[in-house]
């Protein structure tokens, strides 16, 4: 018997079929398929994409169970559809990133997690349910201390730096270099507007680029009162949920920027068990284990009479 376990994201689809014992078995990615970022045609297009490439050599058949992790709940239906449409006729269950990204991190059904990619929320997750988040607003309303949050960060002290007549620093030179707006010497000739004007040129959401240039940066006095700021929000929001159990840490933010996790460590109480997800794929498909071993069990005759069916 098999599962499947499909993580969908506002930067990638992915799907990966396991053993009911927890051993991978086939694998298949797209693009983004997070239907609240992009458009639905093109959400669904990379959903059902995922599924061909993991079940290509896979008899959907053989799936007993799925569990798909994405933002929006409203979302269900259309998410179920299309897993249907692939030729699976198991249950399938529809449930919060947040869900499968705690699943992803431990076995207990009861914890907090935390996520920190390009955007930021922290959940509590209860026997496999959302109980209450925090955060989770988007870059227009939230996401304190997420990729974009310290990428806003940058580009305004970037702007200021510029506004200011001062000389550059490691940090305004990389952002500004990245925006296009540098001369090779490092030493500008250019205003804050030609900063604002190079970011406002460009999707809000790919400010989140510029972090990985502030993590690089650290040691630059600007770069660290960013990352610090950026740990200090995270702390902020977990501690509104925080409670008995783990607390998974997860998104690339907390996986890849040092300086980020370790403000954030610091700062939680020392009591607290931290651990960090894997892929959200791999908790989707352990959440969809343990759907497998709550359905009615079938004798082997009634598997034969329901194969004949299908």
């Amino acid at each position: 018997m098999l599962v499947l376990g499909v993580d969908i994201g506002g930067t990638s689809t992915r799907a990966l079929v396991t053993t009911v014992a927890g051993e991978r078995v086939a694998f298949g990615s797209a693009g983004a398929g997070n239907p609240v970022t992009v458009p639905t045609a093109e959400a669904t297009a990379s959903l059902r994409a995922a599924l061909d490439a993991a079940l290509s050599g896979v008899d959907p058949a053989e799936i007993r169970a799925v569990v798909a992790g994405a933002a929006g709940a409203s979302h269900a239906d259309p998410i179920g559809r299309t897993i249907r449409d692939a030729g699976i006729g198991c249950p399938v269950r529809v449930v919060g990133d947040a869900v499968t990204a705690y699943a992803a991190g431990t076995d207990e059904p009861t914890g907090t997690v935390l996520i920190a990619g390009t955007g930021a929320v922290a959940a509590r997750v209860g026997d496999g349910n959302l109980v209450r988040t925090a955060d989770g607003l988007g870059w227009l309303l939230g996401d304190l201390g997420s990729a974009f949050w310290i990428g806003r960060e940058a580009a305004v002290a970037t702007a200021d730096r510029y506004y200011d007549g001062a000389s550059a620093t490691p940090l305004t030179r990389a952002v500004g270099a990245a925006l296009g707006v540098d001369d090779a010497t490092g030493v500008s000739t250019v205003d804050g507007d030609a900063v604002v004007a190079a970011v406002y040129r460009r999707e809000p959401r790919a400010l989140a680029a510029l972090a990985p240039l502030v993590t690089a940066a650290a040691g630059d006095p600007g770069a660290e009162r960013i990352l610090d700021g950026a740990a200090a929000h995270l702390h902020a929001t977990v501690s509104r949920v925080l409670g008995d159990g783990p607390l998974v840490l997860a998104g690339g933010v907390l996986r890849h920027c040092a300086p980020v996790r370790e403000g954030l460590l610091r700062r939680l109480d020392p009591r607290v068990r931290v651990s960090t997800a894997e892929a959200g794929e791999v908790g989707a498909a352990r959440l969809a284990r343990r759907l497998v071993a709550q359905l009615p069990r079938t004798d082997g005759r009634a598997e034969a009479q329901h194969r004949r069916r299908e």
